[in-house]
């Protein structure tokens, strides 16, 4: 299911919304509910705060596959930015010794079993798969 949303930060209302009731009809747990929420509204968010002139609607698609959800995101009319390409963030280190910010993208490289990127005719795609437990619900 695809649905586009606008490039602006009042969109993570709605988007939570389409993750929670496409989460409900497929009998996901509310562990994979909040890992693909806090996934998309942090790609979402990224998309909107670094690209502040684009005016173009992002699209979220979400889909079973098996034994996974996959979650895709395209962003129309950008430069490339692959995700993995951002180097790990040592979560190890004390507070104090940690950097400001940039801690988004690697949570979500860390809490994601498969990520691919695609780049062509400046449309941005990111997709992220879950692997699922046995028990959905």
């Amino acid at each position: 299911m695809t649905v586009k949303f606008q490039r602006t930060l009042a969109s993570l209302e709605k988007i939570s919304q389409f993750i929670l009731e496409f989460t409900r009809k497929n009998k996901l747990n509310d562990k994979i509910v909040n890992t693909i929420t806090l996934v998309v509204e942090e790609l979402f968010t990224n998309a909107v705060k670094y690209n502040p002139e684009n005016t173009n609607d992002i699209s979220v698609n979400l889909s079973m596959d098996s034994d996974k959800l996959i979650v895709s995101i395209v962003d129309y009319d950008v430069e490339p930015f692959d995700i993995r390409q951002i180097e790990a963030y040592d979560f190890r280190k004390k507070l104090n010794e940690r950097r400001v910010g940039g801690l988004g993208i690697p949570l979500v490289k860390k809490i994601m079993d498969r990520i691919d990127y695609e780049y062509k005719n400046r449309q941005s795609k990111i997709t992220l798969e879950k692997y699922l437990e046995k028990e959905h619900a």
